[in-house]
This record gives structure tokens, C-alpha cells and sequence, in this order.
């Protein structure tokens, strides 16, 4: 072949073949290379998740969002005077809010499952019996005159926080009447969205409350301990749940047929009092030190997550973390066949083994949204080494070298499996098995001469 028609990658291996060092610095390039496409692979799983969580938001968008739910609370509005920036005095109407002494929440979830292609996405229907009661309404720690309080004007109010999941009309029953709740609430001091009654109070009066209430929901359910006492007691035949929020729950059983779980959060667990007035935009109210926040974020919320017992994507972003370990030590690999075997691998050669590490984290997941990801796994890895394999063959023409080198696939492939299911130890055991390479690989060259590699 003439000097001129000569490729790139030829005067490459012809200018690497005369040193180790060299040999070396062409395959330290290559990985560099294939950085580009294994940061395609892990964009994609990127993409085919955020297709997952697309098509998970536009099935809840339908059926119920994430649900947060509290109450109930007693509202009773009342007059106060400010003064204008014109100095003129204005009456105004503000919001005192009172809450449960107990509150008790027994509830059944049911899991729903739903398919949106060939996304599945986790629903539940919560079949919720809400009860408790209020003591005498406590006006003293409000520093406010009591004839200022329109206690004809008053209300009982729920949280929701999606109130598309809601299924059934809501009866309250409050002492010895029966109450329709209607959409909405007059004040957002504590809640943003849900359902409210208005009703005429005595604030001498005891009341004792229930309802039950139908609720659709995704993802996680969630409650706020707003009574001197709440307890939740839920049970699912859902097996993968995830206990999270401020509280866990106090006892609990988990089994392949489902949960129970218990909270009991008392008022000292919490950083606001049972009465106070409402907070406003502007100017300060007469009692700051017992404001709400209209936020209900710093209530500490607390509940389960449906959980899918297996996520596809964050095991696919898990092992796709570890392609450049994969092409690094196929490289290696490929470099003592050459070394040991006196058979020169060609640059082109190198690179193509190193696509085909990265052809495995695709084939891994488009089989793991199908199949069960440690099905996919070994179906995708035993294609990729058998691939390997008849390709060093071609190179080699030993069978002996080429039962070697699957060995080592095999041991490599079945390593990295360990280390996706041993997630609280797979930083220990990964490095102890790099230790392990990394000896291996200085015992089997502890007798070559680095320097006249070449001539020998």
C-alpha cells in the first residue's frame, strides 16, 4: 500500500506498536473516545425516564395527584381596626384558628396499577374514616375582646391537596347534625386548597366530629398532625411501601400481602400551638407569637410512598455509572491477550470491543422495559460476552487464549451484577474487587521486562 493511501488508525498502530508506553496512550485515547457515547447511553436512560415520569403525571392529572391531607380545623373570623397609610382607620376581617384536641384516621389503601404504553404507573384509592373532637374554644392566649369574634360566621375545614380525587360528597357529622362539606375555603391562612362547612359555634361547647372520605391519589399519602394528639393507623395490601416524612410510624408490618402502620404524634412533637390567628400579607397581628404560616410545608407531614418494587431506570442509571470501569478493564483485557499472545490488536479493534460495552447498557435497557431487569441484565451481558468472545477468537485464532478471555468476561459481567444488588455495600466490595484486579493483573506480569516488551 502506498505512504499516501495509508489510514489514520494505521500510522497510529504502526507509530504505537514500538513502545508499551505508546500502546498505552492510544488506548488511554480511545477510552477518552467512548466517553461520547457512553454519555449518550446515560442521556437516553435519562430520556426514557422522564417519558416514564411524563406519562405517570398525565395518568395522575386524571385520577388524583400526590395527596396531603389535614384538618379538621375550627375557623372563626373577627373584626380589627388597622389604620391606612393616610391615616384614615379601616375595620377589617381576619381569621382565628382553632384546633382538634384529637384526631383519629383509619384508613384502607388500595394500589392501582395503570398502563400508559408500556409504562406502568402506581395509583391508590384511600378509603379514609376521619374522627375527633374540640374542647372549649381557649380565646385567652389570643389576647383579642371575645365580641369581636363572629362565631355565627364560622367554619370546619379539611386539607386536600388535589381535590380532583376526591369520589364521594363528604358528610360531616358534628355532635348530632349531619353536614354537607362544599368546595373551597374561605381563608388560605392554613390550607391552600380543600373542603370547608360553615356553621354557628359556641365556643363553650364540646364537639365531636367524623366523616369519611373517598380519595384518589398517586405516589405517596400524606397527613399533618394537627390535633393534641393524631394518630393514623393505614393497612395495604400494597407489599413495597415507604414510610417517610417527619414521622415513622411507631409500629408497623410489612409482608408479600401488604402493610399495616400506626403513628401516634402528639402536640409537643410539633412547633405550633392548637390556637392563633391567621397570618396576612402586610402590617402584624396582636398575637404574632401564635401566627400560622399559610405554607404548610413547616407542618410536619408525615405518611407512605407506593413504591414499584423494582425501578428499571435507577438500576439502568446505577450500572451505566460503571461504563467506563466496563471499557476500561475490556481494554485491559484485550491488551494482555496482545501482550501475552505476541498477536497485535489493531487500534479499529480496540474500539469497536468498546462499542460493543457500550451497545450492552442499551440493549440493558430496552430489555429491562420489557423484562425483569435481572433477566435483562444476563441476557444483554451473555450477548455482549458471547460477542467478545468470537471476536477475540477472530483475532487470536487460540482457543485456548479465547476460553481465557470469556472466563474473564464472565467474571466481570457477574462482578458488576453483585455490585448493582449490594447497594449499601457496593462502595466496599467494588473497591476490595478492584484491589483484586488491580493485584491480579501485577502478579500475572510480575515476570515480564516492561522495557523489552517488544523484543521479545
Amino acid at each position: 500500500m502506498a505512504a499516501g493511501n495509508v489510514s489514520f488508525f494505521d500510522r497510529l498502530n504502526n507509530w504505537a506498536s514500538g513502545s508499551v508506553m505508546l500502546k498505552l496512550m492510544v488506548i488511554g485515547i480511545l477510552i477518552l473516545v467512548l466517553l461520547i457515547p457512553s454519555g449518550m447511553v446515560q442521556s437516553l436512560i435519562r430520556e426514557r425516564e422522564g417519558l416514564r415520569d411524563k406519562a405517570e403525571q398525565e395518568i395522575s392529572s386524571k385520577w388524583g395527584g400526590t395527596q396531603e391531607l389535614g384538618g379538621m380545623v375550627l375557623s372563626v373570623p373577627y373584626d380589627v381596626e388597622i389604620k391606612s397609610d393616610k391615616g384614615q382607620t379601616m375595620s377589617e376581617v381576619r381569621y382565628a384558628h382553632f384546633l382538634p384536641d384529637a384526631i383519629n384516621i383509619n384508613g384502607n389503601l388500595v394500589p392501582q396499577k395503570r398502563y400508559r404504553g408500556i409504562y406502568m404507573v402506581m395509583l391508590y384509592n384511600a378509603r379514609l374514616k376521619v374522627s375527633g373532637s374540640f374542647s372549649p374554644l381557649n380565646l385567652d392566649p389570643l389576647n383579642m375582646p371575645t365580641e369581636r369574634f363572629r362565631f355565627k360566621d364560622a367554619f370546619f375545614s379539611v386539607g386536600v391537596t388535589d381535590m380532583r380525587g376526591i369520589n364521594e360528597q363528604v358528610k360531616l357529622k358534628l355532635n348530632d347534625s349531619t353536614l354537607l362539606f362544599e368546595s373551597g375555603i374561605p381563608s388560605s391562612d392554613i390550607f391552600s386548597s380543600g373542603i370547608s362547612v360553615p356553621v354557628v359555634v359556641n365556643p363553650q361547647n364540646t364537639y365531636q366530629f367524623s366523616f369519611e372520605l373517598d380519595l384518589n391519589g398517586s405516589r405517596y399519602l400524606r397527613f399533618y398532625p394537627l390535633g393534641k394528639q393524631t394518630e393514623v393507623s393505614l393497612h395495604s395490601l400494597w407489599s413495597s411501601p415507604s414510610f417517610d416524612g417527619s414521622f415513622l410510624p411507631d409500629t408497623r408490618t410489612v409482608s408479600d400481602s401488604g402493610f399495616v402502620a400506626n403513628w401516634k404524634v402528639l402536640q409537643l412533637n410539633r412547633n405550633y400551638p392548637q390556637q392563633g390567628l391567621g397570618a396576612y400579607i402586610g402590617g402584624h397581628t396582636e398575637a404574632e407569637e401564635l401566627d400560622y404560616d399559610s405554607n404548610l410545608d413547616r407542618f410536619a407531614s408525615f405518611g407512605v410512598k407506593l413504591l414499584l418494587p423494582i425501578d428499571e431506570y435507577q438500576k439502568n442509571n446505577r450500572s451505566a455509572k460503571y461504563s467506563v470501569m466496563f471499557i476500561f478493564l475490556t481494554f485491559l483485557t484485550l491488551f494482555f491477550v496482545e501482550i501475552l499472545n505476541k498477536k497485535r490488536i489493531h487500534p479499529i479493534q480496540y474500539l469497536l470491543a468498546g462499542f460493543a460495552v457500550v451497545l450492552f447498557y442499551v440493549l440493558l435497557l430496552s430489555f429491562s422495559e420489557h423484562i425483569n431487569f435481572d433477566k435483562a441484565y444476563w441476557l444483554a451481558g451473555g450477548a455482549i460476552v458471547s460477542l467478545l468472545s468470537f471476536y477475540v477468537w477472530s483475532m487470536v485464532r487460540n482457543a485456548k487464549v479465547t476460553v481465557v478471555v470469556t472466563f474473564v468476561f464472565l467474571i466481570l459481567y457477574g462482578f458488576f451484577y453483585s455490585l448493582l444488588q449490594l447497594e449499601d455495600y457496593s462502595l466496599l466490595f467494588g473497591s476490595l474487587g478492584l484491589l483484586l484486579i488491580l493485584g491480579t493483573v501485577m502478579y500475572l506480569t510480575r515476570n515480564l521486562n516492561w522495557n523489552n516488551i517488544n523484543k521479545e
